[in-house]
């Protein structure tokens, strides 16, 4: 059997370079816009902010929560480990968003909102799917540790199987 070896050359390397440099571009405008706008306005107490989530009618603790979340992630958008589970994160918390404002904010001046929050979450799922490498390393990650764990028996390591298997 003859195996090859797949070399990258200088041409081939240059598209995924712009690739993650223009990925690390728009994480970088996204996580100080969710940090300065986003989770800020939310964490503080802006009365704008107080006022929609006082419109949806979840109550204050949805407001910081959500705020929460917005600031983890755009914290998670500059670390190069966590950058592609926030995005996803992000994006369903955008879905999320694009929901409420078009069903419960319609009637309300936070209602066009939707079409920020919509564009918001396919770049979001953009970012995520440049980054889906390191979701799989995450999740392959988790899994390792998750099958490492000292509590965990191994029946088919004592030779007594679950039937399941030949």
């Amino acid at each position: 059997m003859i195996t090859t070896t797949a070399r990258v050359t200088a041409p081939e390397a240059r598209p995924r370079r712009l690739t993650s440099t223009l990925l690390w571009a728009a994480q970088i405008l996204l996580a100080m816009f969710f940090l300065l706008a986003a989770a800020g306005s939310k964490l503080v107490g802006d009365h704008s902010s107080v006022h929609e989530f006082g419109l949806i009618g979840a109550g204050e603790w949805f407001r910081y929560f959500v705020g929460t979340v917005e600031l983890a992630g755009a914290i998670g958008l500059l670390t190069p480990w966590f950058a592609g589970p926030a995005a996803a994160g992000l994006a369903a918390d955008m879905a999320g968003a694009t929901i409420v404002n078009a069903t419960v904010l319609h009637n309300t001046t936070y209602g066009p909102n939707v079409w920020l929050t919509a564009v918001l979450c396919a770049v979001f799922v953009l970012v995520a799917y440049g980054r889906r490498q390191q979701i799989n390393g995450l999740a392959a990650a988790i899994r390792r540790v998750k099958n490492a764990s000292p509590g965990r028996e191994d029946s088919d390591a004592n030779g007594v199987g679950d039937g399941s298997g030949p």
